[in-house]
């Protein structure tokens, strides 16, 4: 058990740079607190003892703003950073190494019996206000990013962001930077309008780009034919949106 202690002290020095001491960690860092009184929760909950588990992890929201459930399976040096707000269901289990900041919540999306918590497989991080619902999988070292809905299994080593959750790939970041360059050369300010963002009228924009930019192929395609058949084509600079003048039909 002191080794145990000794473990979820030392993973906080590793996780947070602004802890001082062994002392400050044990007595102002409610993150620890809660999960010292899961410990003793969830060994009640496994011995028939429900009830007193139960109030027991009571107690812990109470005075942590933590919520465990005592049901939940912790895996070691698991760290909650900050933790207000953060609540982990039943049927939760956690690996080894993982850490969740505040606002977290690892939840079910169904009220029947059985397993409809998540799964975290070792060295997972979760950001701030991240919610992670159902009985899925988020595999070993993967991260969720702050606010992210995961309503999904989650590979092994992938970043997800977004609402819902979607993988941070490299096409995807060659996909924004595409359309970034394609806004920056028409005189388009893209603010807001990034591949990650349920707004429909972002999409409607990113897809504008994506069209721009099919076009702007084209013409270089012919302006390259007309020049190879001796036929001297040189395009005219863009304008940029902020010269263009809009008229009045009326």
């Amino acid at each position: 058990m002191l080794a145990r202690l000794k473990e979820d002290i030392n993973c906080v020095f590793a996780r947070d740079p602004a802890a001082q001491s062994a002392f400050e960690v044990i007595t102002t860092y409610p993150g620890f607190h809660a999960l010292l009184i899961h410990h003793c929760s969830h060994w009640l909950w496994l011995r028939g003892f429900r009830w007193a588990g139960r109030y027991l992890s009571f107690l812990g929201r109470w005075l942590t703003g933590i919520e465990i459930h005592p049901g939940a399976q912790i895996g070691r040096r698991f760290f909650i950073d900050h933790g207000m707000g953060v609540v982990i269901g039943e049927t939760a289990v956690i690996g080894d190494d993982c850490t969740l900041y505040h606002g977290v919540t690892l939840g079910g999306t169904s009220w029947n019996k059985g397993k409809r918590h998540p799964t975290l497989g070792n060295g997972v991080v979760v950001g701030a206000g991240a919610k992670v619902l159902g009985p899925i999988e988020i595999g070993d070292g993967a991260r969720v990013g702050s606010n992210s809905v995961v309503v999904k299994s989650v590979p092994m080593g992938v970043t997800v962001v977004g609402i819902p959750a979607h993988i941070v790939d490299a096409k995807a970041k060659q996909e924004k930077a595409r359309r970034d360059a394609m806004a920056q050369k028409i005189g388009f300010d893209a603010y807001g309008a990034t591949s990650d963002m349920p707004d429909p009228i972002a999409n409607a924009i990113n897809l504008m780009l994506d069209h721009i930019h099919q076009l702007d192929k084209q013409i270089a395609d012919m302006q390259r034919v007309l020049n190879d058949a001796g036929i001297n084509c040189q395009r005219q600079a863009m304008p940029a949106l902020d010269d263009c003048e809009i008229k009045d039909k009326q």
